[in-house]
């Protein structure tokens, strides 16, 4: 029978080196599958060289449209843990819930039962619609401290590197949340124009109004009036630039701009690596967003 997980938040620590998109790394120890990159990144860093990790989702690919392959339901049946994020890929939540075997941990579900806190001390809420938890270091840093737990539980002989590691990992995910919160304090415009609507952790975290031009789908048409409202908003906030994203198509984001006049941007969704970015990790491409942001809206 499948145990769900809702851990408590502990502390957190870093990583040593795990294992990449093929799905090798560890000893052989613990086997977990992960559904997209950033909950990847989180276990990779906790759990090191003590487990094997296997992501669903291939870098490069368009993770809203994963569809799980015989192979690939085999891994997630089989696994002693599987991570991911409720909403965001149905057919991993499908197969999670239908097929999975071992500890299923779900960070929308940690979220929605334990919660974290924004700047001001409010609680962030926790919108059903919008599964882009990650955009937010701190929920990252909730995750890593779930995945630390249960780790631990089934593997206690490493106990203290889970630990260790997700120790410094949330160290690290503090250390961006103070450093996105003071580049992003003080800006001319707390607007940003985005491609799809990703991006409501990251706007909530740092009080940015995010005005998507298509819905949570990166691929849904704007209707006429969403348009006409966009552009009333952009001439009333001034704003200079509309970002498109990586991992979609940049038509609409770069069809409103020229028929404003305005620059384009990319701002990405952290969803997965590309060629361009397979160099880079969740921490480098939540700072590249931040410059880009920077840029766009003025921030000194």
């Amino acid at each position: 029978m499948t145990r769900r997980l809702l851990l408590p938040l502990a502390l957190l620590a870093l990583p040593l080196t795990a294992c990449g998109d093929d799905g090798t790394s560890g000893d052989g120890g613990v086997s977990v599958v992960t559904s997209i990159y950033p909950v990847q990144f989180v276990v990779e860093r906790v759990a090191g060289e003590h487990a094997t990790v296997t992501n669903l989702t291939s870098p490069g690919q368009e993770a809203h449209d994963l569809e799980l392959g015989i192979e690939q339901t085999a891994e997630l049946t089989d696994a002693d843990l599987v991570v991911h994020g409720s909403g965001f890929q149905p057919a991993v939540d499908e197969a999670a819930e239908q097929n999975a075997e071992g500890t299923v941990v779900d960070a929308m579900e940690l979220l929605e039962t334990q919660g974290i806190a924004l700047p001001d001390g409010a609680p962030t809420e926790v919108a059903p619609d919008d599964p882009h938890f990650w955009l937010d270091p701190n929920a990252m840093a909730l995750l890593a401290r779930a995945v630390q737990d249960e780790l631990s539980r089934l593997d206690p002989d490493h106990a203290t590197d889970y630990g260790t590691n997700a120790d410094a990992l949330v160290d690290d995910l503090a250390a961006l949340d103070e450093e996105t919160s003071a580049a992003l304090a003080d800006c001319e415009r707390r607007t940003v124009v985005v491609s799809h609507d990703a991006f409501g952790y990251l706007g909530r975290r740092y009080d940015l109004e995010l005005a998507p031009i298509a819905g949570l789908s990166p691929d849904a048409e704007p209707s006429p009036a969403h348009l006409a409202e966009l552009q009333e908003l952009i001439e009333e906030e001034g704003i200079t630039t509309v970002f498109s994203e990586t991992l979609a198509s940049p038509k609409m984001a770069e069809t409103l701009a020229d028929d404003l006049g305005l620059a384009t941007a990319v701002l990405d969704p952290v969803e997965g690596l590309t060629e361009d970015t397979e160099d880079e990790d969740y921490l480098s491409l939540m700072r590249r967003n931040v410059e880009a942001l920077q840029e766009a809206n003025g921030c000194r």
